[in-house]
């Protein structure tokens, strides 16, 4: 099988879309599928550097530009050779990342070759950009995405929040494609004492965040657990916010950008994990912090309420509301058998969330739009999502999300 990934985020920017699709092209390698990659291109003193093949596969830079407000993250502009460059690879189906810009640009090229398009939804752009001072905009971005999915052969999407929300847009092709982990990367067996010592001398607990260190982020909100007493907050990342987190935060340990073995052993000696974004499709660092055993304290909003199990793998408090977030990782920090009793389970529940098992499922949703095979052994929740607000009431949704509790 040849596959065109038509990404807006990659290499050498890190994010959820860039961690995804690296995954998806190491499994399309691991399996003996070819690939090929079109990015938006890194920034011009970045491109020296940055590389041009992953997993095996070539890695085309589209014409881009830096966002305003996000300098570092680059979007792509239109470009004319895109169809010409797909004709050349001649895919089998073309793979499109949270496609905004260049996923609209590859759709429409697809369906002029008669290649058919899988669309995986995990960026909520209307409210990324509403963070970024472009509310009035939501309705309008809002119909362009949705006009893009429907577009698609079929919709991903990683949570039962998000699935809704493309049906209420009238996207209705949608299945629910969950997120992987690598569970020998995130392990509580990364636990690293002589960190913990360096960050906690006095042998407070750690309280941290890992992620990007960016506006739509609300890191802010850990201002409210920076004085929680017997902790020590600490913040892994990197991003535009970084500066005035450090001032506004001075007693936090800043980590900054943290990969490989360092990121592991990071998440893995923290004793409360803590989100604060209340926009996540999924939220991949959640789901890595209970991977590495460590109980995740985040909003009752968006792909959270998937991740986190309340009561059993963390806790959930009102979205963006500073007391609650208070109270919940205090509940957690003087509590230490409840502590202690939701780290193992945090790590049980991610038990069949490796990527292997994920990239198997994407492939049989590769199949099933190409009609070379059968349902790939998707689960009946796939099903349900996939047959629309006409067919899927929420009752059928709210059945289908508990069995896919019990299934993980």
């Amino acid at each position: 099988m040849r596959v065109a990934v038509i990404t807006e985020s990659f290499l050498p920017h890190v994010d959820g879309v860039t961690n995804t699709v690296c995954r998806v092209l190491e499994h399309l390698r691991d399996r003996g599928h070819e690939a090929m990659v079109v990015a938006p291109a890194p920034a011009p003193a970045a491109r020296r550097t940055s590389p041009r093949t992953h997993a095996g596969a070539p890695v085309l830079w589209a014409p881009s530009a830096p966002l305003p407000g996000y300098p570092a993250f680059r979007f792509a502009v239109p470009w004319p050779a895109l169809p010409a460059a797909l004709r050349e690879f001649a895919p089998d189906i073309v793979h499109l990342a949270a496609p905004a810009g260049l996923g609209a640009q590859a759709v429409f090229a697809a369906r002029r070759l008669d290649v058919p398009s899988i669309a995986v939804y995990q960026t909520d752009i209307a409210a990324f950009a509403a963070r970024y001072g472009l509310a009035t905009a939501e309705r309008t971005i809002w119909r362009w995405l949705a006009t893009v999915h429907r577009l698609a052969a079929r919709t991903l999407a990683p949570s039962w929040d998000s699935v809704d929300a493309l049906l209420r847009q009238g996207v209705q092709r949608v299945a629910r494609w969950s997120r992987g982990v690598d569970l020998e990367c995130f392990d509580p067996g990364h636990r690293d004492t002589d960190l913990r010592r360096r960050l906690a001398p006095g042998g407070e607990l750690l309280v941290g965040y890992v992620g990007r260190l960016a506006r739509e982020k609300r890191v802010d909100l850990l201002g409210a657990v920076a004085d929680l007493p017997g902790t020590r907050l600490v913040v892994v990342g990197d991003g535009p916010s970084r500066a005035a987190l450090e001032q506004a935060l001075p007693g936090a340990a800043f980590l900054g950008f943290r990969s490989g073995r360092e990121l592991s052993a990071a998440v893995a000696s923290l004793d409360v994990f803590v989100h604060t974004g209340v926009h996540e499709t999924f939220c991949q660092a959640a789901q890595e912090a209970k991977a590495s055993g460590v109980p995740v304290v985040a909003p009752a909003a968006g792909g959270l309420l998937d991740v986190v199990e309340h009561g059993r793998t963390g806790l959930h408090y009102a979205p963006g509301n500073p007391a609650a977030l208070r109270t919940q990782v205090a509940t957690l920090v003087g509590d230490p058998q409840r502590r202690a009793a939701m780290a193992l389970a945090a790590r049980d529940s991610v038990a069949g969330c490796g990527w292997t098992a994920v990239g198997d499922e994407l492939l049989g949703h590769y199949r099933d739009v190409l009609g070379t095979g059968g349902r790939g052994g998707h689960d009946e929740h796939y099903a349900l999502a996939a047959a629309g607000p006409r067919t899927t009431g929420a009752g059928d949704r709210e059945a289908a999300r508990r069995d896919d509790r019990r299934s993980r």
